[in-house]
């Protein structure tokens, strides 16, 4: 095992990105910074050439979303992974930068958001749930590059060579789970919507890009989590599986019925 070490890499980044004297920018802040920028102004491009909308519909559906990323995404962690801890301290539930985001809780938030927006504005609903599936994989790719640079979240123990020694994990190696869920939930899921999206005839469908993406986001998180370390305080729950595989299964359930609907359903 001490000649495998050898080959390992440590990492220890310093997870601010920018340091200004008394303003400080965490490589975390600036992925969510960044992606939520990209992903305004190419759901800008895209209401607007290929849906003929108003920005105006885009920038109250990002102004909701926003919320609903923060508000969801921590009250489904506190929920879902840690109840006992902050049934007993409700006051923490509001420090949101000491960490803990669900993203199960965020996407709730977000569907939240997108239900309003299509009332409000009297739009179809799936075609609000396509715009978002084309843009936010590329916040999930910078998200989880975040991730790795501040070494959290990481994978389970391994010898293989491409293990990596992250300080809050003790001193051995494990899987850079951060750095796969970057590229397969990210950067893969990214490209491949919108190659569908560009050229076949698939995006006449609304609601098929949607189910897509749901289907698989939870099919690349559920294979990956087989690499990621799971949540102390939870471990594994069902069939010796993480509480993010059965959410994801769900997911993957919920992404077929969403294929099957869009599918049958008129444009």
């Amino acid at each position: 095992m001490d000649s495998i070490y050898n080959f390992i890499a440590t990492i220890n980044f310093d997870p601010v990105a920018i340091n200004l004297g008394p303003i400080t920018i965490t490589w975390y802040a600036l992925s969510y910074i960044i992606g939520l920028l990209f992903s305004w102004r190419y759901a800008l491009y895209l209401a607007k050439s290929r849906y003929s909308l108003n920005s105006e519909i885009i920038d109250s559906f990002f102004n909701n979303a926003i919320l609903g990323v923060i508000i969801g995404g921590r009250l489904g962690y506190v929920a879902l992974y840690n109840f006992d801890y902050y049934s007993e301290n409700l006051i923490e539930i509001l420090y949101v930068w000491q960490g803990g985001m669900s993203f199960h809780g965020g996407l709730v938030g977000v569907i939240i958001a997108q239900i309003f927006t299509s009332i409000k504005y009297k739009i179809k609903f799936l075609i609000i749930t396509d715009i978002s599936s084309l843009t936010v994989p590329f916040g999930f790719m910078l998200g989880r590059i975040a991730n790795f640079i501040n070494g959290e979240l990481y994978g389970r123990i391994t010898e293989h060579p491409i293990g990596i020694v992250f300080p809050k994990g003790g001193e051995i190696p494990r899987h850079p789970s951060q750095l796969y869920e970057a590229f397969f939930e990210g950067f893969i899921l990214f490209l491949f919507l919108n190659l569908l999206f560009y050229f076949t005839k698939i995006r006449a469908k609304a609601g098929c890009i949607t189910g897509i993406f749901i289907l698989l986001y939870g099919l690349f998180r559920f294979l990956i989590e087989f690499f990621r370390e799971p949540d102390p305080q939870l471990g594994m729950i069902l069939l010796d599986l993480t509480l993010g595989q059965v959410l994801c299964s769900i997911m993957i359930i919920t992404g077929l019925l969403t294929l099957l609907i869009s599918s049958i359903n008129p444009k």
